[in-house]
């Protein structure tokens, strides 16, 4: 019954990242910010409930299929790690290459100081 406690938990913090992503995406002024708030949004949003729901799954003994959805709960959660933080990075680099503007202080791709 903990499982099922804790993973409803988890899925209420992911809501939360997702509702405090898109306020950012709303408020934030430069493409770099949203970006940031966008990558919160699937990290925070997309991983953290995955987890949650495999492990309610894995506190269901009555559900058909627990193992399987609590599996690839589990595969997908990992793989949206991995893969959103690089694809956050490439699309910081090509907006940066393309001459996107930021408020920066220092420019490390450039190595200059603004």
């Amino acid at each position: 019954m903990i499982l099922l406690y804790i993973g409803a938990a988890l899925m209420i913090i992911g809501a939360l990242c997702d509702l405090l992503a898109g306020i950012g995406m709303l408020r934030f002024k430069n493409f770099y910010l949203r970006l940031h708030a966008a990558t919160v949004g699937t990290v925070g949003g997309a991983v953290v409930p995955l987890i949650g729901v495999a492990l309610a799954a894995l506190d269901m003994p009555s559900l058909p299929g627990r193992f399987a959805i609590a599996g690839a709960s589990f595969i997908t959660a990992l793989i949206i790690l991995l893969v959103a933080p690089a694809g956050s990075t490439a699309l910081a680099y090509a907006a940066h290459r393309s001459g996107v503007e930021g408020n920066f202080h220092f420019d490390h791709l450039r190595g200059e100081e603004k």
